[in-house]
């Protein structure tokens, strides 16, 4: 009998995703998205002594935590690494084609925003960092001292979504000239002092700390490779579960699946044998409950997109 791991931490549609993973005791999954563990435990809660369980995370935090967490589990088998590479270090244990189950759980982890440190929240004031691994890349601050304003104006529409990006790229860069911005608070007030107040709910920096967060850590990118390559390591019927959080990462979870569930062969030709896209939606996308929704307001705009193997 393999130990438990006791997981404090419940993210977004655990229940939702459990059933959708329609777990075979003895199969193989891999968690992309570590954070602290709340889909990972309950996935090994299903899997017998033969299952195994790959978790990836770039957070050196989150990686350390698994190493804690799970540390006595001979079926786990923790890296520390971007998603982007879920394709390589899976054909380094052998799992090419025989995976029975992948899930993406995007966005910013609970740990990650409730962490001032971190810089990727501006309830708590500090520095500003965004960066989801801590040991490499550019952090917010530095980059807003050497972005010009054609690109922080395209940042913003393009990763943000923001309506006002001519506006808040140049308080952005008039405040830049003044003091350069240090801390998660100071970026925010320029925002509000930008374009003010609205009737939505969101402050108006979120699309703000959005756009820079996804475009210094690259993220829709590593998300199109991991994605693009994680199809060939599903089993037949094997699924790829992505949690995403704004329509940026569900036009990229679309792209993907259109290209992998359409037919390479051209129309009018008169083909006998014609192969099998490589994936199918397994159900509409799915959102998480009135319930959860009021008990974790986060997981409003979270959707459950589930894709299938496709078996010849």
């Amino acid at each position: 009998m393999q130990p438990i791991a006791h997981c404090l931490h419940r993210p977004v549609l655990l229940r939702e995703v459990v059933e959708a993973l329609k777990i075979d005791p003895d199969g193989i999954y891999i968690d992309c998205t570590f954070g602290r563990g709340g889909h990972s435990c309950e996935i090994l809660k299903n899997l017998s002594g033969r299952g195994r369980l790959l978790v990836l995370d770039q957070d050196p935090q989150a990686v350390a935590h698994a190493k804690i967490l799970l540390a006595d589990d001979c079926r786990v088998s923790i890296e520390s690494d971007n998603f982007s590479r879920v394709a390589q270090i899976a054909e380094k244990y052998g799992f090419g084609g025989k995976v029975k189950g992948i899930l993406f759980d995007l966005g910013v982890s609970s740990p990650q925003l409730d962490d001032p440190v971190r810089g990727f929240s501006f309830v708590q004031d500090g520095p500003l960092d965004m960066r989801m691994n801590t040991n490499e890349g550019i952090t917010a601050a530095d980059w807003l001292q050497q972005v010009n304003f054609r690109d922080l104006e395209e940042v913003l529409r393009v990763f943000g979504e923001e309506r006002y990006s001519k506006k808040v790229a140049s308080a952005i860069l008039a405040r830049q000239k003044f003091r350069p911005l240090e801390t998660t608070r100071q970026l925010a007030e320029v925002v509000l002092g930008a374009v003010g107040r609205s009737s939505e709910k969101k402050h108006p920096a979120t699309r703000t700390f959005q756009a820079i967060r996804i475009f210094i850590n690259q993220e829709l990118k590593a998300l199109e490779v991991a994605l693009d390559s994680s199809v060939k390591l599903l089993a037949d019927f094997g699924r790829m579960l992505i949690i995403t959080f704004h329509s940026r990462e569900d036009q990229v979870v679309k792209a993907v699946f259109r290209k992998h569930s359409k037919f390479d062969v051209p129309r009018k030709l008169p083909v006998t044998d014609q192969p099998l896209p490589d994936l199918k939606r397994a159900c509409k996308p799915v959102h998480p409950s009135t319930d959860e929704v009021i008990f974790n307001a986060r997981a409003r705009s979270a959707k459950l997109h589930v894709l299938e193997r496709v078996t010849c």
